[in-house]
């Protein structure tokens, strides 16, 4: 019984541990000093919709974004007023 509970103490304390952490270089060093990549995750990309992508296809691309924004905030004024 003993031995049980000091497993799962260990067990529970290595939990705890600080987790191995390498380099790693991806393409998306590309961008990581663009507007928007902000420490400790730089340039987030959770989809990676950018990883075989150049300056050009980032700028469509934030362009794009921007203009959904824009669309969306007009979309929510004109709830708001109606």
């Amino acid at each position: 019984m003993k031995l049980i509970i000091a497993a799962l103490l260990a067990a529970s304390a290595s939990a705890f541990a600080p987790a191995q952490v390498g380099k790693t270089s991806t393409s998306l060093n590309a961008f990581e000093d663009e507007l928007g990549a902000q420490p400790p995750l730089g340039f987030f990309d959770p989809l990676g919709m950018l990883t075989d992508a150049d300056q050009e296809r980032f700028d469509r691309l934030r362009y794009v974004e921007v203009k959904h924004g824009r669309i969306c905030q007009l979309a929510f004024l004109g709830q708001i007023v109606t």
